[in-house]
């Protein structure tokens, strides 16, 4: 029985005729006709054909999941935002008429016990954080804000405790034991007024309590879809006028608002801007008020209170909202460049095999001759 001889292409891989047939060439990452940003920018993968098939499907997979993730954020900042802007009338009529009020007691010693101002000795500071985590650094940059906070009034020699709000605030002081927090408080999904009625209470007994001398709200200030700001309020002791302004005396209310609405382009879900002004009326210079306008003042500042504090819950939900969207849409374009670099990978190799298993297929046959 005659024999064929043995191939001298020994190796069992069907990879290996890469490296030992010279007709056919693969393109690599030294080779002058591949492309060297695209190479010198894609890891490579060493795993088998089944292996890489597997990925892909992971990977699209989880595109489907944060492309639905960034829309369904994208829907609720806009509920967030009309909650903003609804209730901005409010707050500013608000703001009128504690104006007009304090025209009419300029000449008068009031005494009105969320306006005492006093040496501050100990401080109280608000943080709100989200619920949830996948929002980039929004949770991280509100808690750095506070440390910050908190080393320049230990710079100062002031004491100081922390009113916590959000389950991730929640949980990052329960890991600091060295930090006094005197309430835990969670959030929902959707900011009302007697969550911040539950917050304004605790924070009003502890100023008029003189527990503590000033009460500060540290939150994410909303500015637009891609960008929000941490600030410093200063919630108390109020201003008479009504004027809210940070640590640094600068103005925190906007005049514009932004709107963000969902619509399609070229077949796709996109989002679009529109800037919308919120105008309010003005009041009389001259008001008459029916009862004293001590009383008044005295019903109006703890409804102002709770009004500020529902705005910043909104306001930092709405900049949460933003943070998710962005960060589910980078997820996005990274797994679909993941995804075109392991198809790549992948038809590669499949390629490489295909041209393998000729090779062995013409061998045998000259072998046979």
């Amino acid at each position: 029985m005659w024999v064929a001889p043995k191939s001298p292409i020994s190796d069992s891989s069907p990879l290996s005729f890469r490296s030992s047939v010279s007709p056919f060439q693969f393109p690599t990452q030294n080779s002058p006709n591949s492309n060297q940003s695209k190479s010198s920018s894609v890891t490579p993968i060493h795993c088998n054909l089944r292996e890489i098939r597997e990925r892909i499907t992971s990977v699209k997979n989880t595109q489907k999941i944060t492309e639905a993730m960034k829309l369904v954020a994208a829907a609720k900042v806009r509920r967030a935002q009309e909650a903003v802007v609804n209730a901005r009338p409010f707050s500013e009529t608000l703001v009128e008429v504690l104006y007009s009020i304090n025209e009419q007691l300029q000449t008068e010693d009031i005494d009105v016990p969320l306006t005492n101002v006093r040496p501050v000795k100990k401080v109280a500071l608000v943080v709100v954080t989200g619920d949830r985590g996948l929002c980039g650094g929004f949770n991280n940059q509100i808690l750095k804000k506070a440390e910050a906070r908190i080393r320049e009034l230990k710079a100062l020699g002031l004491e100081y405790t922390v009113i916590s709000v959000g389950k991730k605030g929640n949980s990052y002081f329960l890991r600091r034991p060295y930090i006094p927090v005197d309430k835990y408080l969670e959030g929902g999904s959707l900011p009302t007024a007697k969550e911040a009625q539950a917050i304004a209470d605790d924070v009003f007994s502890l100023f008029v309590s003189e527990e503590v001398d000033k009460v500060e709200l540290l939150y994410t200030k909303f500015l637009s879809l891609i960008k929000s700001d941490p600030v410093v309020h200063t919630l108390l002791p109020l201003s008479p006028k009504g004027e809210i302004c940070d640590i640094n005396g600068k103005c925190v209310d906007a005049a514009e608002d932004e709107f963000f609405r969902l619509t399609t382009k070229e077949g796709k879900l996109t989002v679009e801007r529109d800037v919308v002004r919120t105008e309010t009326t003005d009041f009389s210079p001259i008001l008459q008020f029916e009862q004293d306008p001590v009383q008044i003042l005295d019903a109006l500042l703890p409804l102002y209170l709770n009004s500020q504090i529902l705005r910043a819950l909104q306001e930092s939900l709405a900049s949460e909202l933003a943070a998710r969207m962005t960060a589910m849409s980078a997820a996005t374009d990274n797994a679909v460049e993941l995804t075109r670099n392991l198809s790549q990978v992948y038809n590669r190799q499949r390629q490489a095999k295909i041209t393998g298993e000729i090779l062995e297929i013409v061998a045998g046959a000259d072998a046979l001759i």
